[in-house]
């Protein structure tokens, strides 16, 4: 049964079908009628003001925040998807999130691993072949045996994205993933992201960084808890959408064939 479900919902064109779909913190609706098909094998980044509720929709998508609405999965509606099955084809990176102070670098990235095994199963060889590659693809793997307490900000965030991709899931939602990265490993990071898309994989990033969010194939631009626009990230509509959701303080300019943004 969960073999049919998984070879399912590997053959949908879209990643993510959003209809109508609402939520709500605290008795108040922070998401409205949210109407998206986020297509499978590219990199949607969600960008939008402070309090916009971006956050927020890259939970509902990641399963953590309840909904009103349909929301599918590779055509299979959310909830009917059982959730080991889920945790192995959905990865998620959060903001500030934290691990045992006590655990090593290596044993947080194993986590990861865990929708892949048996209940109390020790990690098999492809396990620990999945956590070395994650490690070494965030430039991590030289602190794999120091606790996460020893790290700075910075080593932190490589070691929990390398558990994100640990679980070598076809979907990688990632909440803020270049705070406390410095510009080198920034740079990384884009790279990587590059990486998975070419491995046909889907990526949904929250950022902050509107030049890096911009790289994406599609950017979705959030306000008030709306879709304003959902398009292409080389479109001059969506470079006007974007000046106009940060009130026209920020210019679109294509700088060495990139798109960046600048203080106006």
């Amino acid at each position: 049964m969960l073999e049919a479900i998984e070879k399912d919902l590997l053959v949908n064109d879209s990643a993510f079908n959003m209809n109508e779909v609402c939520a709500s913190l605290g008795g108040t609706e922070i998401l409205h009628q949210i109407n998206i098909a986020i297509a499978a094998g590219t990199w949607t980044s969600i960008v939008g003001p402070n309090g916009a509720g971006k956050s927020s929709l890259l939970r509902v998508l990641a399963g953590l925040l309840s909904h009103r609405g349909k929301l599918a999965l590779f055509g299979k509606t959310l909830e009917d998807i059982p959730r080991r099955l889920r945790a192995q084809q959905m990865s998620w990176l959060g903001q500030n999130e934290t691990s045992g102070e006590d655990m090593t670098a290596w044993d947080v990235v194993m986590l990861g691993r865990l929708p892949h095994q048996a209940w109390l199963a020790s990690p098999s060889a492809f396990d620990h072949i999945a956590v070395e590659h994650a490690l070494r693809s965030t430039q991590a793997w030289q602190w794999r045996s120091r606790s996460i307490g020893q790290l700075s900000g910075g080593e932190r965030q490589r070691v929990l994205l390398a558990r994100a991709l640990a679980v070598d899931a076809q979907v990688i939602l990632m909440d803020e993933p270049l705070a406390n990265l410095d510009p080198p490993h920034q740079a990384d990071w884009l790279l990587l992201v590059r990486d998975l898309i070419a491995q046909g994989k889907t990526v949904v990033s929250v950022l902050h960084e509107i030049s890096f969010a911009l790289q994406a194939e599609q950017m979705l631009i959030v306000d008030q808890g709306k879709v304003l626009h959902y398009g292409a990230s080389q479109d001059a509509t969506t470079h006007r959408m974007l000046e106009a959701v940060f009130e026209h303080r920020i210019q679109i300019h294509a700088v060495q064939g990139q798109w960046i943004a600048l203080p106006k």
